[in-house]
């Protein structure tokens, strides 16, 4: 028997505490919505028995996650990380409908109540079901509830997304990608049941439809990216026609390089290598640096150390900065803020590789699993990624390429080619809207 959920009705958004990728669609969702964020592996959504499986699962994997960039030692769990994470090659393009072994365990857990304090609250509430994790979208379709809206927060996605039996799932996926869009069509996935509409990037960063924040905060960065005005000098109409004049007052203005660490706080120790080379263009004010170590005082901890032994305190609160906050919404709110006026993101290949179409430049770090694997080639075949050569030469290289203009054309590239609507796509297609055109 089907159960309608009222279309009247908020959306109940939910995700799950699993690194910072599932929270970080959510937030500006359930804000645009007006509704807050539920976490289905948190109190009081879910009994403790299964708020403790949620705790060890988390745990798990944000100790794989740590241990796995360890050199060497590491490489055990780095294959383990890829098995668990294992998405097949698309080409040539196939039937890939049968389930795995993690969707068989899944629906063995779904049949022995996970998630049946989501379905409770769904009963109570009568509303439709926003999700950016796939097992509340699978457990509420197992459940026989239409009006699951479920988004994909990676550039390419595991057979573990889709329910055991694909051609008869009532999930409307969410992609951000057309890869995303296509993986899903060989998982037998409805075509109907897919609409692609990118990344939900927060309304903060974008502004709204037309781009008044976006294009503001990217003019202001092409300036501080080209300091040699290579760039400029390539595409001075196209920049004229997008973004009109550029802010003069920022010519001669450093850059500020943001490098941030994942939820699990892996790579935390890139830090220690990269940060001894930028000596000389941060006592010559020709960078900024800010590290970003999320709601982990731990990481912050880390990063403190490494300024320390890098003989580089002095520039702390000048130079160099440290943003740590208290949870995770201070954080998002802290981090967005931060990135209006980041001119280079230095992270590894998660859900923040979307951001790159803000017109942020993206250095990728070394990808945490496949999927990342995947987020990173998406970045680098749009050209708005660029791999992480050797930490301890950063200085070097990121000089290069600012002096080359190779990062603005970046971050031009990043604005011109991806996908930036992806907030308010959603919140039309869960209202019932028809969704906004790129």
């Amino acid at each position: 028997m089907t159960t309608d959920l009222q279309t009247s009705a908020p959306p109940l958004v939910v995700a799950v505490d699993m690194g910072y990728g599932h929270l970080r669609a959510a937030t500006p969702l359930a804000r645009a919505l007006g509704v807050p964020v539920s976490q289905v592996d948190r109190a009081p959504i879910v009994a403790p028995a299964e708020e403790k499986l949620w705790r060890r699962a988390r745990a798990t994997y944000e100790l794989v996650s740590r241990l796995s960039q360890i050199p060497v030692v590491g490489a055990p769990l780095r294959l383990l990380l890829d098995a668990l994470t294992d998405i097949p090659r698309l080409h040539p393009y196939r039937d890939l409908s049968a389930p795995t072994r993690g969707v068989l365990t899944l629906e063995r857990m779904i049949r022995r109540n996970l998630g049946q304090g989501l379905l409770a609250a769904l009963r109570r509430g009568g509303a439709p079901l926003l999700t950016t994790f796939y097992s509340p979208a699978i457990a509420a379709d197992r459940a026989g509830y239409d009006r699951i809206f479920c988004v994909v927060t990676d550039s390419d996605l595991n057979r573990i997304w889709v329910p055991v039996e694909p051609e008869r799932t009532r999930i409307q996926y969410l992609v951000p990608t057309r890869r995303a869009a296509r993986r899903l069509l060989a998982y037998g996935v409805p075509e109907a049941r897919i609409t692609f509409t990118g990344f939900p990037l927060p309304h903060e960063l974008v502004g709204g439809p037309g781009l008044p924040v976006l294009q503001a905060n990217l003019a202001a960065r092409l300036v501080r990216l080209d300091p040699t005005g290579e760039f400029r000098r390539e595409v001075p109409e196209e920049l004229a026609h997008f973004l009109g004049a550029l802010s003069r007052g920022e010519e001669g203005r450093p850059p500020l390089l943001t490098f941030a660490v994942g939820g699990a706080g892996a790579q935390a120790g890139l830090a220690r290598l990269f940060l001894p080379g930028f000596r000389r263009m941060l006592d010559a004010g020709r960078i900024r640096l800010a590290l970003v170590a999320g709601v982990r005082p731990e990481v912050e901890a880390r990063f403190l150390d490494a300024v320390a032994g890098a003989g580089l305190e002095g520039h702390l609160g000048g130079a160099i900065e440290i943003l740590r906050a208290p949870s995770f919404e201070a954080y998002y709110d802290a981090f967005n803020a931060l990135l209006a006026r980041t001119d280079v993101l230095w992270t590894k290949p998660s859900e923040l590789t979307f951001y790159a179409a803000l017109g942020l430049p993206l250095i990728c770090a070394p990808p945490v699993g496949v999927h990342e694997r995947y987020n990173r080639r998406w970045a680098r075949e749009s050209g708005a990624g660029l791999k992480q050569r050797d930490p301890r030469f950063a200085a070097e290289w990121i000089g290069d390429w600012l002096a080359d203009g190779l990062l603005a054309s970046a971050a031009w590239a990043g604005y011109m080619r991806l996908p930036k609507f992806g907030l308010y796509r959603i919140v039309d297609a869960v209202r019932g809207a028809a969704p906004r055109a790129d």
